[in-house]
């Protein structure tokens, strides 16, 4: 069959279609247009946190999306939004100094990283990952990486407007659980409207508000909380252009430093994660064996986060969104992606667009991200959960616990006056070896039935 061939079928609702099949195109770009709508709200926040473009960020999850189907010979379906794995050391490499152009130099060489372990896991199997990385310490990375980012609310978001974030948290918390289907499914899209809303509302009714100004480096003033100037200069359609905030260009070529690196690293270990989970649970859902598949899709990530970063774009993972979205309507055609990555990139190409998100209020930033940072560390202990990691076993209870404090405590490491390791990259390496030092002759297991699941 050609690669670009799908047998077309339309059967009854409830009735699976699988990744090699699609439904007539009217009814296929519906479904891809619900994967749009699915994967939107993260795929943009991330890159704003991330003092990322998100119009570029959109406009390459298109691009990378079919680049993943393409290596993945279109058996794994899949849309690749913007990673959360890396906003902790992004973060932290803003923290220390560094422009956009020195966090997507991280990004692209952790990219490079995470192809070159899809290549090993594919001539050597999956067995390599749950070796070096089982669940007790994926576990542990994922945790401290999210954790860490509990500073970045305190500090930035949270307190440019503190009602507006409190409110939208709650929103986002009563959508993701207590709505019905779909819509509990794109609660991110649904928050960032809600506290836009709420926003402009309150800029109505109270006027101005007196706290630190995003848009000024944090600068303590009166300021509307919607500004739209922005978007009224931004073009309908073309190339994302202009100036991030500090003062890179929206498209840019990545500058390497090898302390910035060390920073991102741990987040490949999240991505392994990610996308080991994802071809798990698309086989489960699709009854398809999609092992042979594991290696071509860790390195179809990895180049695609490559690829973005090479231009200034945001990181990459597939989105368990997507799957939620799969899984409600039981369709698997990867033709419905296909559609899904061209309407990105339609998007991607309209700056007025881009530039609505990019207003977004810091105060809806502040309650969106106190959710998802802590879902983000949370799914850390999910992993341990559901992989049945004993803790009653010193090894993984002792071996994990320096690495997780030393993470999210930002403990530093000063190895040379100008080289030090700390936060995520030391507590990653602390709990890794640590790990492996005290299970080297294997006389211990950390009980659990070797399976890593999905992160976001």
């Amino acid at each position: 069959m050609s690669m670009f061939k799908w047998d077309v079928v339309d059967p009854e609702p409830g009735e699976a279609v699988g990744p090699r099949q699609r439904l007539p195109w009217g009814k296929t770009v519906g479904v891809g247009a619900q994967h749009v709508v699915a994967m939107f709200g993260a795929t943009f926040v991330f890159p704003i946190v991330m003092g990322l473009d998100p119009n570029l960020a959109i406009l390459f999850s298109g691009v990378c999306t079919i680049l993943f189907l393409l290596v993945t010979k279109n058996m794994v379906p899949s849309y690749l939004g913007t990673s959360a794995s890396f906003v902790a050391g992004v973060a932290a490499i803003r923290a220390q100094g560094g422009d956009s152009a020195d966090v997507t130099g991280a990004i692209l060489v952790s990219g490079l990283v995470l192809l070159l372990v899809g290549v090993l896991v594919h001539f050597a199997g999956s067995r390599l990952i749950h070796a070096v990385l089982p669940p007790a310490v994926t576990g542990a990375v994922v945790m401290l990486i999210g954790f860490n980012l509990a500073p970045v609310v305190a500090s930035i978001y949270w307190p440019q407007d503190q009602w507006v974030a409190l409110l939208t948290a709650t929103f986002m918390v009563v959508a993701a659980c207590l709505f019905p289907g779909f819509w509990s499914r794109i609660a991110v899209f649904l928050a960032l409207i809600f506290g836009y809303l709420i926003s402009w509302l309150f800029d109505s009714v109270f006027g101005q508000i007196n706290s630190p100004n995003s848009l000024n480096n944090m600068t303590v003033e009166d300021h509307d909380r919607v500004t739209w100037s922005g978007v009224k200069a931004a073009d309908w359609i073309g190339f994302p252009s202009g100036k991030l905030a500090d003062g890179v260009d929206v498209v840019h070529g990545p500058s390497l430093s090898l302390t910035f690196i060390l920073l991102v690293l741990p987040g490949v270990i999240a991505l392994i994660a990610e996308n080991t989970g994802h071809v798990k649970a698309v086989a489960e859902m699709t009854g398809e064996d999609l092992d042979p598949y594991m290696g071509r899709a860790l390195g179809a990530d990895g180049a695609a986060t490559a690829l973005a970063s090479l231009f200034g774009g945001s990181p990459t993972t597939t989105y368990a969104e997507n799957i939620g979205v799969m899984g409600a309507t039981k369709v698997y055609s990867t033709a419905a992606y296909y559609v899904a990555a061209l309407v990105a990139i339609l998007l991607g190409l309209c700056p007025k667009f881009g530039a609505v998100v990019s207003a977004t209020p810091g105060g809806v930033l502040g309650g969106i991200t106190v959710v998802l940072y802590g879902m983000i560390g949370l799914v850390g202990a999910k992993i341990w959960v559901e992989n049945r990691v004993d803790f009653g076993n010193p090894v993984n209870l002792v071996g994990l616990a320096a690495g997780i404090i030393a993470g999210i405590g930002g403990v530093t490491l000063k190895i040379t006056d100008d080289f030090s390791l700390s936060g995520i990259a030391l507590g990653t390496i602390m709990v890794i070896v640590y790990y492996h030092l005290v299970n080297a002759r294997g006389r211990h297991t950390d009980r659990t039935s070797g399976e890593v699941t999905k992160v976001l």
